[in-house]
Formats: structure tokens, sequence, C-alpha cells
């Protein structure tokens, strides 16, 4: 299974990489070492702790978004695949947004989606609505 730095995985959080390291710190999320010794969360801890942390909606930073207008690439980690005998669904968590994705057995097989490995949900909408919630 693959491991990411924590920058990396600071990237794929949505958070500092001073954050990911006082977590790791604090033991809020376990790490382990990569094949060159250094500091690293095993991809499976990464997806788990990705879906805690968005379903917890705390971000680490403290702060609100206060305006967003999300691009059409999410990079994330594969966080649960549900395969049947004819379709598969699919979860990314990037950061704080969890994406599903419906596609064929076929295709996920194809793709080898397990949990823990990095994908990047693309999306397609002719609707997009961009919100800005209201200020203390």
């Amino acid at each position: 299974m693959p491991t990411f730095r924590i920058k990396e995985a600071a990237g794929l959080l949505g958070v500092s990489t001073d954050t990911v390291r006082r977590w790791a710190d604090s033991g809020r999320i376990e790490t382990t070492c990569d094949a060159r010794g250094r500091l690293a969360i095993d991809g499976v801890t990464l997806a788990k702790f990705a879906r805690e942390l968005a379903e917890s909606g705390d971000h680490g930073e403290g702060r609100m978004v206060v305006a967003h207008s999300a691009r059409n690439r999410f990079s994330g980690l594969v966080s649960r695949v549900v395969r049947d005998t004819v379709m598969a669904q699919v979860e990314i968590q990037a950061g704080p947004h969890r994406f599903v994705s419906l596609l064929s057995r076929e295709a996920a097989d194809e793709l080898g989606l397990e949990p823990g490995m990095l994908a990047v949900a693309t999306v397609k909408a002719t609707n997009v609505s961009v919100e800005i919630p209201q200020a203390n």
C-alpha cells in the first residue's frame, strides 16, 4: 500500500504541513517511515483519517471558509470501494470534500482501485453553484 510524505498528506487533507505534524506528534494520526526512512503516513490510515476529518468538520486551521470556488479536478484518496457483479461505487476523500462515483466493475478492476490509493475526481457539471457563507 502506498505511503504519503507529510507534505503530500497535508495537501490531500487541505491543511498545512505544520498541522499534520502536530496531529502526528499528538498521536491523532499514526505515522510510519517510508522506504527511505522519512516520516510518512500509510495510505489506508490517511484515507480513514480524511474521512473522519471531513465528517467532523474540523479541518485543523480553526478557520471557517468564507469564500471558495472549486475547480473541476480534486486530488484525493480512495476511501471506499464497493463492488458488485456489474458496478462499483468508489468514494474519494479530497480534503473536506467527498466524491462518490459509480462506474463499471470492469473499470474499477482495471484501475486497481483500493482504499488508500491516490486518485483524482474529475467533475463535469452543467450546474455549479458558488456560495459565500455569512461572516460572523
